[in-house]
């Protein structure tokens, strides 16, 4: 029984790049057993495989997404909500999928239908559980916005399916019992891994054409670690970063943390072969999977390991489309945010605070009339901010163990004017993304945006055991305009009286080892 487990969960491994859907889709939720390192047990899946379906849409497309919960594993959590990573949400906050900042959980039994557009956004983002440490069970998968006018659509052959590359992190038991800075099982390359003392796993395998541009986008969906990604003797030309379009720049690995995306063209220029491809976390064992040139025989890459002479580093990637000028000046607001750790609770907090779910989602507190800091709960936790104004976030990590922490902000890109491991500031041409890495004890990181966007916005770091912790705060955005700028329809009302109809789950905060 137990090899039918993991022949099973290999298979569904397998559909990740073989399975995709579009803008207007089902996509339900269930429980099902899978194996991707080759340990069998029940996952939160989104359209019953681990990651979930890839849903492909091309610029300036409709989504309507009808996401129904059938969970019915009490180990997990069996409520849910779905969060469309990278998309602003320009006039559907209410569909940002942020569990109690904007909408209450979907209930077990129920659906609820997300229906947006991404405007002009396109690129590479990901969808995934937004409801405490859910996604960690299963939740998740790429969202590809193709377009039509991609300045550098000569550059490459071949942009499908096939040229997606996921990274994440796997545990062999459910979230809500793993401890917070525990290693995690497996990294997962495509959806297959392996775990030390476990049975073999076969390698994932990227197939190429020789003397072909491939256009890759490389999602870090985990939970946890940032990665190391290379692909032995062949370089890597950057040319998006979180749905922004970069100068092109060469590198040869690339530091990803959790939630970031990257683009980028790979010619198969090398001798006929097999290539290691490498997933090094900064926490737990190193992954590979197999890029294998047609013609290649089937068998594994001899030993070889890429000499890092030209690893990423952020300050070096600018936009390919200028800024806006107004972020190059004297900014309207500056934030000091100090990144901390309760050390008798070992719970998280900003500005000596910690980040807790309100009852009332703070979307619906707004359109009740609490408009002030004051009046919105979480108190404290949430910062009102005026429209069209500059904000400077700056970053100090110094007291917050688990460091780094990839910080990611909703309805948003940003400005990165300094970079982790960076004293400089760039107030040229710095790189627009919309998840950063805030560094370690000594670094202040500093990113600017414009309020452009009326609504609760979460900024929140990405390791999900750091937010389900506290390390969050929420920006309600022009809270005067969001009435007339974020309508509700009756089925986001709905959510919280179904959701509050039911017992909660009271799973105790996860364990410190």
């Amino acid at each position: 029984m137990f090899q039918l487990f993991v022949f099973l969960g290999f298979l569904a491994s397998l559909r990740v790049h073989a399975v995709t859907i579009g803008p207007v889709s089902d996509l339900v939720i269930t429980n099902g057993v899978v194996a991707p390192d080759g340990f069998a047990r029940t996952a939160v899946l989104a359209g019953g495989s681990h990651p979930g379906p890839t849903i492909m849409a091309q610029k300036g497309d409709i989504f309507n997404i009808n996401v129904t919960n059938q969970l019915t594993n009490e180990t997990m959590l069996t409520s849910t909500s779905v969060h469309w990573h990278g998309l602003f949400q320009r006039h559907s906050n209410q569909m940002d999928g942020t569990a109690f900042v904007t909408q209450c959980p979907i209930a077990p039994g129920n659906s609820f239908l997300y229906n947006f557009t991404a405007g002009t956004q396109v690129g590479t983002y990901w969808y995934h559980s937004h409801f405490a440490v859910q996604y960690c069970d299963g939740l998740r998968g790429p969202l590809i916005i193709y377009d039509p006018d991609d300045p550098y659509s000569s550059w490459y052959d071949v942009d499908d399916e096939s040229t997606i590359i996921t990274l994440m992190d796997w545990y062999n038991i459910p979230s809500p019992q793993v401890q917070r800075q525990v290693t995690p099982d497996a990294v997962l390359i495509n959806g297959i891994g392996s775990y030390e003392g476990g049975p073999n796993m076969p390698f994932a395998v990227i197939d190429v054409q020789p003397g072909t541009r491939y256009r890759f986008r490389l999602l870090n969906m985990a939970c946890k670690p940032n990665y190391i990604f290379s692909i032995d003797g062949h370089n890597l030309t950057i040319i998006e970063v979180d749905g922004q379009y970069v100068d092109p720049l060469v590198v040869n690995s690339i530091d990803i943390f959790a939630a970031q995306r990257y683009s980028f063209i790979l010619e198969t220029n090398q001798p006929v072969d097999n290539y290691w491809v490498h997933a090094d976390p900064n926490t737990g064992d190193n992954a590979t999977a197999i890029l294998r040139y047609a013609g290649a025989p089937i068998v594994n890459p001899v030993n070889m390991t890429t000499l890092v002479s030209e690893a990423l580093n952020e300050t070096s990637l600018h936009p390919l489309f200028p800024s806006s000028p107004r972020l190059m000046g004297e900014p309207d607001i500056t934030l000091n945010l100090t990144l901390g750790k309760n050390l008798s609770d070992y719970n998280f907090l900003i500005n000596g605070l910690q980040y807790t779910s309100p009852e009332l989602p703070v979307l619906l507190q707004l359109l009740s009339g609490a408009l002030t800091a004051a009046d919105l709960a979480p108190t404290g936790s949430v910062y009102t901010l005026p429209r069209n104004k500059v904000v400077e976030v700056i970053f100090n990590p110094d007291n917050s163990p688990g460091r780094p922490h990839p910080f990611h902000l909703h309805g948003h890109s940003f400005a990165v004017l300094r970079s982790a491991g960076s004293t400089s500031y760039d107030y040229v041409n710095p790189v627009m993304r919309d998840t950063v890495n805030t560094g370690v004890a000594g670094d202040r990181v500093t990113f600017r945006f414009i309020t452009d966007n009326p609504g609760p916005w979460l900024l929140h770091c990405h390791i999900e055991w750091h937010l389900y912790t506290g390390l969050a705060i929420v920006f309600a955005e022009a809270p005067e305009d969001v009435a007339a700028d974020q309508p509700v329809n009756s089925a986001s009302l709905q959510l919280c009286p179904i959701y509050n109809s039911i017992p909660h789950q009271n799973f105790p905060l996860p364990p410190v080892d």
